[in-house]
């Protein structure tokens, strides 16, 4: 085959420092408007974003020479910075891991539909017990100790 063609798409979690409410509903959507700008300059295509005070989620599509691990390294910096230097929030911090998922082309509008629907879904469930769903729901292994 002459060329390269992929369908690389990744429903990515990842959360605050300690997990505290640290994202502001006054600037909640700018937030993730500045994540999707930032994922566009990193080369990727943003599919969905959304969230609440305590984590975000990113429906985003990477090309085959992307690394996950550093793209998201990048968009983890940028916005901490940005939210530091827009929003005079200091105490801004992301957790150090995340979660992430690959999705099929013919899923992706269930992910954009369970993204856009966050601030419903968390008035039932809480963070970490979302996070374990979508971790045995794919078969992902986890030690207890480290979801906190």
């Amino acid at each position: 085959m002459p060329s390269t063609h992929t369908s690389l798409h990744y429903h990515v979690i990842f959360a605050t420092k300690h997990r505290e409410r640290l994202i502001d509903p006054a600037w909640q959507e700018d937030l993730h408007e500045y994540l999707g700008g930032t994922i566009r300059g990193l080369g990727g295509v943003s599919e969905g974003i959304g969230g609440v005070a305590d984590h975000v989620h990113v429906l985003v599509s990477l090309k085959a020479t992307h690394c996950l691990a550093d793209f998201m390294r990048e968009l983890k910096r940028a916005s901490s910075v940005w939210v530091a230097e827009q929003k005079k929030s200091r105490d801004f911090k992301w957790q150090e891991g995340y979660a992430a998922f690959s999705v099929s082309a013919s899923a992706r509008e269930r992910v954009q539909e369970y993204i856009a629907g966050q601030e419903k879904h968390h008035g039932k469930k809480t963070f970490r017990e979302e996070l374990v769903d979508f971790l045995k729901g794919s078969g992902v292994g986890f030690d207890e100790k480290y979801l906190d």
